[in-house]
C-alpha cells in the first residue's frame, strides 16, 4: 500500500519538486498519446496512459511551453463538455528521405505527423557517386522550397543506397561508380549540412513496408526485392537484421558454388526466354525484356508462360532458406520482377508450401517505388521525434 501511496503522491508534486526523471517519463508518455489520438483531451489522455489528471496537466503545460503541442478543435461531432483538446504540432520538424538508384534519385518531405509536404524524382544524369552529390542536394534544396520550409527545420536525411552499410562505410555498390567507402556519405552531410543517415536501399524498403505497407504490425519477415538485381530486408523481433558485416540478406552471394541457373533476376529472365524462343512457336521477340515476358504471359503465350513458371520456381529456391533458418512470418515480394504478383505469388506459395512444414505467407508489397521512401522517412522520422523531445525548450 506504501508503495502505491508513494507513486500517487509523486506524481501529483509540484514541478519544482517532481524528480527529473519522472517528470521526463510523464511528459514522453503524454506526448505520446497525443500523437497516436489527436486531437484528445485531458480527461482521455489521462485514462489512456493511468496519469493522474493534475500529472497530466503539468506535463501539458510543459509540452505547450516547449512548442511541441498546441490546443486543437475537437474530432467529430459528440459533446465537447467544456473540453480542451491537444494535437502535436507537427510542423516543430521535418525529416527528409531519399531514395539513390542507378538511374534516378526519389526524394519525400514529411513533418512529424508522417505526412508528406512534398515528393518529386528526378534522373541521376550518369551513375557516379559525384552525379548523385549534385542532384541529391538540388533535390533537398527544391523539395524545402516546394513545401515553404526552411532548411533550419529540417532535423536529418536517410538516405537509401544501392549497396551495403557499415557505418558510414558503403560496400558492393557497383551500378553507382565511387559509391563505395566513406567519402561519399561524409560529402554529402557536409553539402546538407544536417544529420544524415545512409542506409542499404533494400532495407528501409523493408521498413517502409513494416511502417505503411503489408508488412504493418508484422515482427518477422523478409523483403526481397528482384528487379536487375536481386536483395533481402531482414526484420526480425521487429528489428532490421544487419549482420556482422552490414550484408545480411545478399541473396546475389546465395548461388554461389551451385551449378544449377537459378538466378530469378531480369537479365536471367531474359536469356531463359531466349533460349526456349530458339526452339517453341512464340509472340516473344528480342531482347525479351522480363515486362514484355509477363505481358505475353497474361495474354496466353505458353513460352512466356514457361519462363514466368521457371521464374517463380527460382524465386521459391531463394526464399526457401530464409524461411528455414529465420522461420519468419511473412515474404514481401518487390523490385521490378517481384512486382508481378498476379503470375508469380500462387507458384511461389504453392512451391513453398510443397517443400516445407511452416511456409511463410507471401504476398506482393504494397508500397511498390515508394517502399525505399517510406522506410527512409520512418527512420527519419523516430530519430527527428526523439531530437525534438530531447532538445525541446525548458
Amino acid at each position: 500500500m506504501s508503495s502505491g501511496f508513494h507513486v500517487k503522491f509523486v506524481n501529483q508534486m509540484s514541478v519544482r519538486a517532481t524528480p527529473p526523471l519522472l517528470k521526463d517519463m510523464n511528459e514522453r508518455t503524454v506526448l505520446e498519446a497525443i500523437r497516436a489520438a489527436a486531437p484528445i483531451s485531458r480527461a482521455e489522455i489521462s485514462r489512456r496512459v493511468g496519469i493522474s489528471k493534475p500529472t497530466v496537466s503539468l506535463a501539458l503545460q510543459s509540452l505547450l511551453d516547449a512548442g511541441l503541442v498546441r490546443e486543437a478543435e475537437p474530432g467529430g461531432s459528440g459533446p465537447r463538455y467544456g473540453a480542451t483538446f491537444f494535437e502535436a504540432i507537427a510542423e516543430a520538424a521535418y525529416v527528409l528521405g531519399i531514395d539513390l538508384g542507378a538511374r534516378f534519385v526519389r526524394g519525400a518531405l514529411a513533418d512529424l505527423d508522417g505526412a508528406t509536404r512534398a515528393r518529386q524524382d528526378v534522373d541521376l544524369g550518369e551513375p557516379t557517386a559525384a552525379a548523385a552529390l549534385v542532384q541529391i542536394e538540388r533535390l533537398a534544396a527544391s523539395l524545402l522550397a516546394a513545401a515553404g520550409v526552411s532548411r533550419d527545420a529540417l532535423d536529418g536525411v536517410v538516405v537509401g543506397v544501392p549497396g551495403a552499410v557499415q557505418g558510414t562505410e558503403i560496400r558492393l555498390a557497383t551500378n553507382v561508380a565511387g559509391l563505395e567507402g566513406e567519402s561519399f556519405a561524409r560529402d554529402l552531410a557536409e553539402k546538407l549540412g544536417v544529420a544524415l543517415t545512409v542506409e542499404n536501399d533494400i532495407n528501409l524498403a523493408a521498413l517502409g513496408e513494416q511502417a505503411r505497407g503489408v508488412a504493418r504490425g508484422v515482427d518477422d519477415f523478409a523483403f526481397i526485392s528482384i528487379g536487375t538485381g536481386l536483395g533481402t530486408g531482414l526484420v526480425l523481433r521487429n528489428e532490421l537484421h544487419r549482420g556482422h558485416h552490414g550484408t545480411a540478406g545478399e541473396l546475389d552471394y546465395f548461388r554461389a558454388g551451385l551449378q544449377e541457373e537459378i538466378d530469378p533476376c531480369a537479365g536471367a529472365v531474359s536469356a531463359f526466354a531466349r533460349e526456349l524462343a530458339e526452339t517453341k512457336a512464340t509472340t516473344l521477340t528480342p531482347p525479351y525484356e522480363p515486362r514484355e515476358v509477363f505481358a505475353a504471359a497474361r495474354a496466353g503465350d505458353q513460352v512466356a508462360r514457361a519462363v514466368v513458371a521457371e521464374e517463380a520456381r527460382r524465386i521459391a529456391l531463394h526464399v526457401a532458406p530464409i524461411a528455414s533458418v529465420a522461420d519468419v512470418r511473412l515474404i514481401v515480394l518487390g523490385g521490378g520482377i517481384g512486382a508481378n504478383g498476379d503470375l508469380l505469388n500462387d507458384r511461389v506459395r504453392a512451391l513453398l508450401a510443397e517443400w516445407l512444414p511452416y511456409p511463410p505467407r507471401v504476398e506482393g508489397s504494397s508500397l511498390g517505388d515508394a517502399a525505399v521512401l517510406m522506410g527512409a522517412l520512418s527512420v527519419g522520422l523516430r530519430a527527428a521525434r526523439e531530437n525534438v523531445f530531447v532538445n525541446r525548450k525548458a
